[in-house]
């Protein structure tokens, strides 16, 4: 498996990821974007803000895809997260999974974005009209 992560302050580019993980032996290609939504249990969102520690999540990343890579046979994994401050309709998070059939690349994709949300060192601060909450890190 080939694998690429990147933690970034920049906007993610959701063509180059898929750009990435196709290839001639991939009969399927599953992505998950993740989007700030503009609200959470009823309150309007104005912006999310995240934090990482940066060696420590890529390292839990590189665990998380090894561990896809057991149970499914996919070829190619791609994880890009954003940090710093993320406007509604922007993108924190982006996953690209390729195999040769499509049960795999879903299946592995749901995997690593359920456990990247319960094991990573990756943070995120809801801001509110009212107020501001650090959330836990859960599915």
């Amino acid at each position: 498996m080939t694998i690429q992560i990147q933690i970034l302050t920049t906007q993610l580019n959701i063509q180059s990821a898929i750009d990435w993980v196709m290839s001639p032996e991939s009969g399927g290609i599953d992505v998950f974007i993740g989007t700030v939504r503009n609200q959470t249990k009823g309150k309007s969102v104005i912006r999310l803000e995240f934090e990482a520690y940066e060696p420590m999540a890529i390292a839990e990343i590189e665990k998380i895809l090894k561990q896809a890579e057991e149970k499914w046979p996919i070829q190619k994994a791609l994880i890009h997260h954003r940090t710093g401050i993320l406007e509604v309709g922007e993108v924190p998070v982006l996953i690209a999974v390729s195999a040769a059939h499509r049960a795999a690349a879903f299946e592995a994709c749901r995997y690593i974005i359920d456990t990247l949300k319960q094991t990573v060192p990756i943070w995120k601060k809801e801001i509110f009209e009212n107020g501001e909450v650090w959330v836990a890190a859960h599915p």
